[in-house]
C-alpha cells in the first residue's frame, strides 16, 4: 500500500501544471512603488495578449481621480494623468481579456516621496473579523506542525515509541503542515481581496504580482509555502518510508520557514526595529509553537495511546516546557519594549490593551503549567489509574487554553503598534518586567 502511495507521489509531481489563458501584464508605467520626481503624463499598461474595454484610475489619499479615459490599442493600454502634486497615488485598472475574462490590478507609486505598499493602497481596507480567524487557525496549525515534530524528537528521543503513538504524532504533524499552506494560501487571497477591492468573481482573475513579488509580505509568503511544501513531503516520506529521522530536517525547515512571519512582521519593518527584535520574534514564535503544539501532542498522542509512558513523558516535558517558558518570557519582554514606547501605551493603545489580554491568558496558561511542575510531577510515581486520568483531562485543558492565547495573537498581529514617540529609558524600564509577550504578523 506505501509503494503505491509513493508512486502517487511521484506522479503528482511530475504532472504537468494548466496554464490560464487570461491577459496578463507584462510591463507597466509608472513601475511598481516607484518613486518619481515629478508626476507621470500618461499611465501605459501592457498585455500579453489583446484587450478591451479597459478602466485605468490614477487615486490621490483622498480617492480623487486624475486620470482621463484609458484607450485600448492591441495589447497596449494608455490614460493620460493630470498634472499630479507630491504624494501617494494609487492605480486600479480593469481590462477584457480575449477569453472573456475581466482581469484586474492594483499598485502604487509615488511624487517625490516613497510609495506605499500595495497592501495600503487608497481603497484597502483593515483586516477583517474573518482574518483574524484565518490568522489563528494559521497560528494553531504551526504550533502543531513544529511542536508535534519537535514532541518526537526531543521529548520521545531515545523512548520506544508505540506505533499508535506514532500514528497520532504524524497525523498531527501532517494535519498541522497542510493547514500551514492552504490556511496560508487562503489568509493572502483574503489580503489581497481586500487591496483588489473586487467582487469574488472578478477576483479569481485580479492580478497580485504587486503583491506576491513587489512587497516583502509577499514575497515571504511564497518563500513560506513553498518552504512548508517541502515540509510536508518530508512528513510524508517519514511515515510512508517508515524513516524517523527524516523529521530531523522536517523541524529544521519548519523553524526556519516560520521566520519569514518575523521578518515580514511589527519587529522587522517598523520605526525601532532591527534584526535583534526580528530575532527575538523568531525565537519567541518558535518556542510558543513548540510549548503549545507539545501540549496538544502529550493530551492527544501520548495520554491515551500510551499508559506506560505517561510518567516519563510529563516529566521530560515538563523540563522541556520549563526551558521553552524562559525562551518566552524573556523574547516577549524585550519585544514588549521596543514595541510599546511608553508604560501608558499598555492601556491607552489599542494594541497595548489587546496585549494586556493575551498577557492575562499567557497568566492562565504558565499558572497551569507550574500546578502540573510543582505538584502533579512529584505525586506521579505513585499515582494511580483514576489520578492519571484526571491529569490527562488537566493536560487537555491546559492545551485548550493555550490555544486561546494563539487567538489573542492572531488579533494582536493586526493591530498598529503606537509610534515611538520622546521616552526616556526610565520610562521604558519601568515596564521591562510587565510585559512578556509580543506580536506575531505574517
Amino acid at each position: 500500500m506505501r509503494r503505491v502511495l509513493l508512486l502517487g507521489l511521484v506522479v503528482a509531481l511530475a504532472a504537468p501544471a494548466a496554464a490560464s489563458a487570461h491577459a496578463t501584464l507584462r510591463s507597466e508605467f509608472p513601475g511598481f512603488q516607484q518613486e518619481l520626481a515629478r508626476g507621470p503624463a500618461s499611465v501605459r499598461l501592457h498585455f500579453d495578449q489583446l484587450v478591451q474595454l479597459p478602466t485605468i484610475e490614477v487615486l490621490d489619499t483622498n480617492g480623487v481621480n486624475h486620470a482621463a479615459a484609458a484607450v485600448a490599442r492591441g495589447r497596449d493600454v494608455t490614460a493620460k494623468v493630470r498634472g499630479l502634486p507630491r504624494g501617494a497615488y494609487t492605480i486600479r485598472w480593469h481590462v477584457l481579456s480575449s477569453d472573456g475574462h475581466v482581469v484586474s490590478g492594483v499598485w502604487t507609486f509615488g511624487v517625490r516621496v516613497a510609495a506605499p505598499p500595495p497592501t495600503e493602497a487608497y481603497g484597502a481596507g483593515g483586516p477583517t473579523r474573518t482574518e483574524h480567524v484565518v490568522r489563528w487557525l494559521y497560528f494553531l496549525a504551526l504550533a502543531l506542525t513544529i511542536g508535534a515534530l519537535g514532541f518526537r524528537l526531543l521529548v520521545l528521543r531515545g523512548l520506544a515509541v508505540p506505533a499508535p503513538v506514532e500514528k497520532r504524532l504524524y497525523l498531527l504533524a501532517g494535519a498541522g503542515v497542510v493547514g500551514v499552506v492552504e490556511v496560508g494560501i487562503l489568509a493572502f487571497l483574503l489580503r489581497c481581496e481586500d487591496v483588489l477591492q473586487l467582487p469574488f468573481g472578478k477576483f479569481l482573475y485580479g492580478d497580485l504580482s504587486p503583491i506576491s513579488g513587489g512587497t516583502r509580505y509577499g514575497k515571504t509568503f511564497v518563500a513560506m509555502t513553498l518552504g512548508f511544501a517541502l515540509v510536508a513531503a518530508l512528513v510524508y516520506l517519514a511515515w510512508l518510508l517508515d524513516r524517523t529521522r527524516l523529521l530531523v530536517p522536517a523541524l529544521a525547515l519548519a523553524l526556519f520557514f516560520a521566520g519569514g512571519l518575523s521578518v515580514s512582521g511589527h519587529d522587522a519593518v517598523d520605526p525601532g526595529s532591527s534584526w535583534k527584535s526580528a530575532l527575538a520574534d523568531w525565537l519567541h514564535l518558535s518556542a510558543v509553537s513548540l510549548w503549545i503544539g507539545g501540549l496538544v501532542a502529550l493530551a492527544v498522542a501520548v495520554w491515551p495511546a500510551a499508559p506506560d509512558l505517561r510518567r516519563e513523558v510529563f516529566a521530560r516535558f515538563s523540563r522541556f516546557a520549563t526551558l521553552l517558558v524562559a525562551l518566552v518570557l524573556a523574547a516577549g519582554t524585550y519585544l514588549a519594549i521596543v514595541r510599546l514606547p511608553a508604560f501608558h501605551d499598555l492601556w491607552r493603545a489599542s494594541y497595548g490593551r489587546v496585549l494586556l489580554v493575551k498577557l492575562a491568558l499567557v497568566a492562565v496558561v504558565l499558572a497551569w503549567g507550574a500546578v502540573h511542575r510543582f505538584f502533579v510531577r512529584p505525586a506521579l510515581a505513585g499515582a494511580g489509574d483514576g489520578f492519571l486520568a484526571r491529569v490527562g483531562r488537566s493536560v487537555a485543558g491546559e492545551s485548550v487554553a493555550a490555544i486561546a492565547v494563539l487567538l489573542a495573537a492572531a488579533v494582536l498581529v493586526d493591530s498598529k503598534p503606537p509610534q515611538p514617540g520622546p521616552s526616556s529609558p526610565s520610562s521604558r524600564s519601568a515596564y521591562a518586567g510587565a510585559v512578556g509577550s509580543s506580536s506575531w504578523r505574517k
